[in-house]
């Protein structure tokens, strides 16, 4: 597998780079990881690096968005936070991503039994982890198809949550960053946002 560079960048399309995440994830899931030479990779990338994608997730260690959609060095950038929440310091990295290293496609990706979601759902207080968790509170009050057992020993109202949670993080990228707005408006990035499912493996995007 070759290691990206600014050419090959610059020819793909987001809706192509978008196909490559989901074709890895199928090579994930079907343990067909493609062969590469990591080493190499690091030598290649050593004077310059022209990731195709930034994807946001969270910090839970079945996550690694470089495994789950079998890229290597080089391939994209990964943001990672609890929740896979929207601040300023996660804004300014992806306006580096897309602005200035090129890449075409912003992946806010969410998953099912987040621990980060069943603390908001808990009402958890926790030393710096509570302001964390309160900005998780827009999409547990957003969900309002479960009534009954609105806590984290409902899975389903967990993954609800999380989903939700997920569209909120595109919306407020959209609201908060001129720079990704405009680039989203005149079709040079998309943003989209996934799932991934801890119990297969399997990613699905969402409105893309």
């Amino acid at each position: 597998m070759k290691t990206l560079t600014k050419e090959m960048q610059a020819k793909l399309s987001p809706a192509q780079c978008i196909k490559l995440l989901k074709d890895g994830n199928e090579r994930f899931v079907n343990n067909l990881k493609l062969n590469r030479n990591l080493l190499q990779q690091v030598n290649e990338t050593s004077t310059g690096q022209f990731p195709f994608a930034v994807i946001l997730s969270c910090i839970d260690s079945r996550t690694s968005a470089e495994l789950i959609f079998d890229q290597g060095l080089g391939d994209i950038f990964s943001a990672r936070i609890a929740g896979n929440i929207v601040n300023e310091d996660i804004l300014g990295s992806m306006e580096f991503s897309c602005k200035l290293a090129g890449s075409k496609v912003i992946v806010v990706l969410g998953h099912t039994s987040c621990g980060a979601v069943k603390g908001a759902c808990d009402h958890v207080k926790m030393g710096n982890l509570t302001v964390l968790l309160d900005k998780l509170a827009p999409a547990v009050n957003a969900e309002k198809t479960v009534e009954a057992d609105r806590t984290s020993k409902n899975l389903d109202f967990v993954d609800k949550v999380a989903k939700i949670n997920v569209d909120l993080a595109k919306k407020q990228i959209l609201q908060r960053s001129d720079i990704l707005r405009d680039m989203n408006q005149n079709g040079e990035i998309a943003i989209v946002g996934a799932m991934y499912n801890v119990d297969s493996g399997t990613v699905e995007f969402m409105n893309d």
